[in-house]
């Protein structure tokens, strides 16, 4: 390992360390941050446990009490109470008390209380690139292994109220990659993140990305052009993947149907890409379609009745108010942005109404970030909704929480605030969808993984232990004589460099 990987591999690792002191799940090691979990009466995870705490806060009975419940199912509760017991809801309404003596009370007065947000398009925590860009079609790669759990955007988007997020692969292959839906349980081991049931998808794109319209070169001297590169060689190249899907899942019928009578058959070659398309076709994968322009929604819709393929969402889907009616007819989900366009030539007629066009014609609409910057305020954009085609509050809210559940296929887990579903909630400090809100406690499965009122009586803590482990960086690096930080003030020569 040269110097330059040394050094960035040990600045990953006192990041590491720096962000999981910062974790309000408990993971910090200091006996200040046990004191103040402990006077906030939160549940903390200690540093050398493993995350073995987050069972026995699970197992803790919680009640939050005197909110005003918004839970996207069956409308608001206005002084209401819910009940956690070993991560599940299991009474919601008026008057509702604990039983144990030793349950945690929260109250909530004069505070909102959402189902936990849920992102159906993220690319947060994603290890390295997340195009597979050699390829157009790249269906046999996998999100779930590369997830990078020390990520800072984790921490930012659970003090946003965000508590489960779709995974996805980029958009640069007419079929890409398979995607992970998960829950943020920073701080917990990453196999514990993955959403037991969440039907397993696959990331499909159309449009300029996939025929790579600005990342080719032009001209006699450039490379050659990666097929397709046109719209046309998009759908075909679709097309002929689910041909040879099918051909595969031929051979591998008659070899079950044979090979009872005549076990010296040999069974055919296995292919990893052409499996996850024959569970597609066997309606056991998801299809999680990128696309901007009505002629392509349209298109990959039809090319789904040929093949026999059916599309579960269409992600930005740009120009969905055009075609609401067929997306709507195809049972297909839109999971769009609130009101980020005009960036490139196929997004020029997206407008503002789109979520709630397609809405009002019967399609399950998300809002979704697609962002790491925009995951941290997906209410504020869900909220947007309603001043651009007048949606219900309720309307708007699903589109952040059961909506995007539906389209992931988790609803029966998360999504609404009821009984038996996860304890996966968002306290607010006012209307979720004021600008002047703030979410104030995340949960997953009844444990909180943000408080901001730990968060910010630790600050001060944290810029001390920061500071303590920068130095101690510096001088395993050869002293501090090394360059100082972006920020920093350069400290003055001394009398013998002054020569």
């Amino acid at each position: 390992m040269n110097n330059h990987s040394f050094i960035k591999s040990r600045m990953k690792w006192v990041c590491g360390i720096v962000l999981s002191l910062m974790l309000t799940t408990g993971l910090a090691g200091s006996s200040l941050a046990q004191a103040i979990a402990s006077a906030n009466g939160v549940e903390s995870i200690p540093p050398d446990s493993g995350g073995s705490a987050a069972p026995a806060a699970q197992s803790r009975e919680t009640l939050i009490k005197n909110a005003t419940i918004l839970t996207a199912s069956h409308g608001t509760i206005k002084n209401g109470s819910i009940l956690i017991r070993a991560g599940k809801i299991v009474e919601v309404g008026q008057g509702v008390k604990a039983a144990g003596a030793n349950a945690l009370v929260i109250d909530a007065t004069g505070k909102y209380v959402t189902p936990g947000i849920i992102d159906c398009h993220s690319h947060t925590a994603v290890e390295g690139e997340v195009n597979e860009g050699s390829l157009s079609v790249t269906a046999m790669v996998r999100i779930r292994d590369v997830i990078d759990p020390y990520s800072l955007n984790i921490y930012r988007e659970l003090a946003g109220g965000l508590t489960t997020v779709n995974i996805l692969h980029g958009s640069a292959n007419s079929i890409g990659g398979q995607n992970a839906v998960v829950k943020l349980k920073q701080g917990r081991p990453v196999d514990e993140w993955f959403v037991t049931g969440a039907p397993p998808g696959v990331k499909f794109a159309l449009g300029e990305n996939p025929k790579r319209s600005s990342s080719q070169g032009q001209g006699a001297a450039a490379a050659p052009r990666r097929y397709p590169a046109t719209r046309m060689g998009v759908e075909e190249t679709i097309r002929k993947a689910f041909v040879q899907a099918k051909d595969y899942m031929r051979e591998w019928q008659d070899y079950e149907a044979k090979k009872g009578a005549d076990p010296s058959l040999i069974a055919p070659r296995r292919d990893l890409m052409l499996d996850a398309l024959v569970e597609i076709l066997q309606g056991k994968r998801f299809i999680h379609s990128h696309c901007y322009r009505a002629d392509e929604i349209l298109m990959l819709l039809n090319l789904g009745d040929e093949m026999g393929f059916r599309v579960q969402t269409l992600q930005h889907v740009l120009e969905g108010y055009k075609v609401a009616k067929e997306i709507a007819a195809h049972n297909t989900g839109g999971s769009t942005f609130a009101d980020f366009w005009s960036y490139k030539m196929e997004a020029f007629d997206a407008i503002p109404y789109n979520a709630a066009l397609m809405t009002d014609k019967g399609v399950n609409v998300s809002i979704n970030s697609d962002s790491d910057e925009r995951a941290r305020r997906l209410y504020l954009d869900a909220a947007k909704a309603i001043k651009y085609g007048g949606v219900t509050e309720e309307q708007a809210l699903r589109m952040i929480t059961l909506n995007p559940a539906m389209q992931l296929g988790v609803e029966k887990r998360t999504g609404s605030i009821d009984v038996g579903k996860d304890a996966d909630l968002v306290i607010f400090s006012s209307h979720p969808f004021s600008v002047y809100t703030v979410p104030e406690m995340t949960f997953i499965e009844g444990v909180v993984y943000f408080d901001r009122k730990t968060d910010i009586e630790r600050r001060d803590a944290l810029k001390i232990e920061k500071a303590e482990l920068v130095k101690r960086e510096r001088e395993a690096r050869g002293g501090p004589a090394a360059a100082p930080r972006r920020g920093e003030p350069v400290p003055p020569p001394k009398d013998d460099e002054r020569k």
